[in-house]
């Protein structure tokens, strides 16, 4: 068995892990300054980038978790999610309402997201 990590984006923690065809990823967006869909924006970048990485891409996304800090903002997020998402193959996506932890300084997170993609 194999499982091929990604570096550690904190401690006990990477933002990405490969095994069995399927490759994880768990982002959230560095500039916690940014609007909800700017947010989004960020978070699918970064998920561009780490399903190239490891030679896949949107089309192969099999499920996707995000969590929004608050679900009366989500048209925000699916707006961003649905002009990105690949039409042809969609994946399976559910949005969780969260509480995130405090930050500082005033640094909002307002959304995380979890896919995973298969890898050929």
């Amino acid at each position: 068995m194999t499982i091929k990590r990604g570096p550690e984006s904190y401690p006990g923690r990477t933002r990405t892990v490969q095994h069995n065809g399927l490759i994880h990823v768990v982002v959230s967006a560095p500039d916690k300054a940014d609007t909800m869909a700017g947010q989004t924006r960020q978070c699918l970048d970064w998920i561009d980038e780490f399903l190239a990485e490891a030679g896949t891409d949107k089309s192969k996304l099999v499920t996707a978790t995000v969590y929004l800090a608050d679900m009366a903002r989500k048209s925000e997020m699916n707006d961003v999610w649905v002009a990105w998402a690949d039409r042809n193959n969609p994946c399976a996506r559910v949005c969780v309402g969260t509480t995130f932890e405090p930050r500082d300084p005033p640094e909002e997170l307002l959304v995380e997201m979890a896919v995973s993609a298969a890898v050929d």
